[in-house]
């Protein structure tokens, strides 16, 4: 029999159709027994595949951490001012060392990482980072300290990224070049010297790449100490992800589909698993991929409420039982039971409007052509106001009434009475202005109040989470007021009324009354006398809740802001603009010397990365057509290492990205950088892929018609490798040299600079 050429191949007959699908082991031993057999095959990639030494690889990996050390912390000392989102994330870690209760929509563990720094350097948190240009030197902020650890850790992704190629069983070249694409780039370096959360999140994704793969190679040897290792640190790298950002969820889903997948091919009758034994891999996986990134994930939120024990501004965001767990809390502090007849402000929880009216009348037609009742305008008002103030009133229509006093209870049915106009609060079947399904709010006089628009005038008091009949109070009794025949709850949102409303809001019936944002509570007693009893404040007592009450609370209102942060912004772009850098982020400006630092990644890597995805595309697809037409165009070492590890790289690209097509919230350049990580990974594969043309093994027809195949007996030559990488790292190096002055802000740029830097319209500063 006659060895088959090196190159295309005609098929056997025998052989399946389609290609191994990504990740999957491929032609692994058929029993537990022969995995346990191949314990010494797994420990690093074969040698003779490429010529792998020690010495080149440990230089190279030397070389790239220290040039990833000096191209972060190269001046960052520079600006000594707050630069664009460290006003949020500095001041967070301030409210850390304050003690002092804030909200934020991001899990807490990157913001402990900042305070944790602050403590070490003794910084004791009095500088709020208020805005952006505010001086570090005036104010004595060890901001250097601040920076420095996103830096680091920005840093040590370029060394990671290495090793995860290194550990995969790719070529030096490939290697360098995947690395080198995150070393050189300006997005990354400028995203991650700075106060902000992004170093943590992409340094914890590639930690959970790297640590994966590693428990990947040691599948032949399961349940072994380095097994059980490296499984128990990808869960803990995952859980670093998901406790910094939410987007860390894309990471679970690039792991948990190779797991996935992993856990399939084990499943097969044909590797000799008992389902007792799968069932040892599936729960082992299941512990160290769930259970400990989980267990973490509530371990930084437990400490997030220990360390945050005073009021702060995060307090309007909590319900009052929660408030009421904070000390110096001046919800508790200055909370007072309501009685009938007492004059009231009241104040929506969300959008903080008070509920107002005023004698002007809706018109009688809208813009839409829908008519209105022509009542009196019940609005929300932005700021303190005697037409704020409403009285209220028993909900019964006896004549004698007023002289009922006592405290108004939950579930109570009441009136409010507008102080200024001697009108009553009413909603009926009329549409409001901006909602045609929810019904208009308005007022009327005492004596139709009184008569036949009695039902109309009904409110129930519904206190969230409150008991039946527990007392009404101001501050901590947050309520939705339901209007009792239609069962609307009282509404209101941003959107300003036209002119004729003044642009103030509109106050409308949701028909959902389950919503969050139907709360309201009473701000002011300005009726209370100061000889009432209720004006002698006693100490109370800090409450107690159980962790994992707080947790759930805090989880929800996290979800609700984040998805609400949809308003538009100047510097937000589209996903499908990020691949392609066409659009970038103005961080931070100075007129006087020219300077401004730009957040763009570098153009050169960023369009070879988006190509060379679009390559591996169409190389899939055209192995998948010629293997339909019977030939083999690749050996199977090549294309199990092009679908599995290649493959593994492009889902993690693909887990990062292509959800930002489905979100509605705000979205920039900064949420591309870790599927540009997972692009550089699928760069460096495909380097080698293409520029390392000698296949990886021989094919021949055995004695009894089948294929047999022998692994290359010498090494592979990277020479067009070696070279394809010295080039595409010289361009990069050119770009990244090229953008600096936007990246580090120095130094200043004349209006020419700027214009040559203005490769695809980017909105760049032009100094005064």
């Amino acid at each position: 029999m006659s060895d088959s050429p090196p190159g295309v191949r005609q098929r056997a007959s025998k052989k399946k159709g389609a290609a191994q699908a990504v990740l999957n082991p491929g032609s692994g031993p058929n029993s537990e027994d022969e995995l346990l057999s191949k314990k010494q095959k797994v420990s690093a990639p074969a040698p003779g595949a490429f010529g792998h030494a020690q010495g080149p690889f440990r230089i190279w990996l030397f070389l790239l951490t220290v040039a990833a050390i000096v191209t972060r912390f190269y001046k960052i000392s520079h600006p000594n001012e707050v630069v664009f989102d460290e006003v949020h994330f500095g001041k967070f870690a301030s409210y850390y060392l304050q003690r002092t209760y804030f909200f934020d929509v991001h899990p807490p563990f990157g913001k402990l990482l900042f305070a944790l720094m602050g403590w070490f350097v003794g910084y004791d948190g009095h500088f709020l980072f208020d805005n952006i240009g505010d001086s570090y030197i005036d104010n004595k902020v060890p901001y250097v300290a601040f920076r420095a650890m996103p830096a680091m850790m920005g840093a040590m992704t370029v060394p990671v990224v290495f090793l995860t190629m290194w550990e995969s069983g790719y070529s030096l070249p490939a290697s360098i070049v995947a690395a080198g694409l995150v070393l050189f780039d300006n997005a990354h370096i400028g995203q991650t010297r700075l106060i902000l959360l992004d170093a943590t999140l992409i340094f914890s994704m590639a930690c959970s790449l790297l640590c994966y793969v590693r428990f990947y190679k040691l599948r032949h040897i399961p349940f072994s100490r380095k097994w059980w290792k490296w499984l128990l640190l990808t869960g803990v790298a995952l859980s670093c992800v998901i406790s910094t950002k939410y987007v860390g969820v894309f990471t679970f889903v690039t792991i948990g589909a190779a797991v996935g997948i992993d856990l399939w091919n084990l499943l097969d009758i044909k590797r000799g698993l008992t389902i007792q034994k799968f069932t040892k891999h599936f729960a082992a996986r299941a512990f160290g991929l769930i259970g400990i990134p989980f267990f973490f994930y509530l371990f930084w939120f437990q400490v997030h409420f220990a360390i945050l024990y005073r009021s702060g501004p995060g307090d309007d965001f909590m319900t009052p039982e929660f408030q009421e767990t904070l000390s110096d809390n001046v919800m508790t502090l200055n909370s007072v039971d309501i009685h009938y007849h007492d004059t009231i402000v009241i104040r929506h929880k969300e959008t903080k409007a008070y509920l107002h009216s005023h004698p002007d009348k809706y018109p009688l037609r809208y813009e839409d052509g829908r008519i209105s009742s022509q009542g009196q305008q019940v609005t929300g008002y932005p700021f303190e106001d005697i037409n704020n103030n409403w009285v209220i009133i028993p909900g019964d229509s006896i004549p004698d009434s007023s002289d009922r006093t006592g405290i108004v209870k939950n579930g109570d049915l009441v009136k409010l009475l507008h102080a200024v106009t001697n009108t009553i609060l009413l909603s009926h079947d009329v549409a409001s202005p901006y909602y045609p399904t929810n019904q208009e709010f308005t007022t009327i006089d005492v004596e139709a109040a009184n008569a036949d628009r009695h039902n109309d005038t009904l409110f129930e008091i519904r206190i969230e989470g409150g008991k039946a009949k527990q007392d009404f109070r101001s501050m901590s009794g947050q309520f939705k007021l339901i209007h009792h025949p239609s069962k609307v709850a009282m509404w209101t949102h941003s959107k300003a009324l036209p002119d004729w409303a003044f642009k103030q809001q509109e106050i409308n019936g949701n028909k959902n009354i389950l919503q969050t944002s139907n709360l309201w509570f009473v701000e002011n007693i300005p009726s209370l006398a100061p000889e009432d009893p209720r004006n002698v404040r006693t100490p109370k007592e800090v409450k107690s809740m159980p962790f994992l009450k707080k947790y759930f609370e805090l989880q929800r209102t996290m979800f609700h802001h984040n998805n609400a942060l949809t308003s538009s912004h100047p510097y937000a772009s589209q996903p499908i603009q990020w691949p392609f850098l066409l659009r970038g982020v103005s961080f931070w400006t100075k007129n006087d010397t020219r300077e401004q630092i730009y957040f763009l990644g570098n153009p050169i890597g960023w369009w070879l990365a988006s190509s060379i995805l679009a390559v591996f595309v169409g190389i899939i697809a055209a192995d998948q057509l010629t293997q339909r037409r019977g030939v083999d165009a690749l050996d199977r070492r090549t294309r199990s290492k092009l679908y599995n590890s290649t493959g593994f790289f492009f889902l993690a690209w693909a887990a990062h990205y292509l959800p930002f097509f489905l979100m509605g919230r705000q979205l920039f350049l900064h949420h591309y950088l870790p599927a540009h990580l997972a692009s550089s990974l699928v760069t460096g594969a495909l380097v080698e892929f293409i520029f390392c043309v000698e296949p990886l093994e021989t094919e021949k027809i055995g004695k009894d018609g089948k294929k047999q195949y022998t692994p290359r007996s010498g090494p592979q030559s990277l020479a067009a490798a070696w070279a394809a990488s010295v080039v595409i790292m010289a361009a990069v190096a050119g770009g990244w040299y090229f953008f600096t002055p936007l990246t580090y802000g120095s130094p200043g740029l004349d209006v020419s600079q700027v214009v040559a830097r203005q490769w695809l319209g980017y909105d760049l500063h032009f100094a005064k």
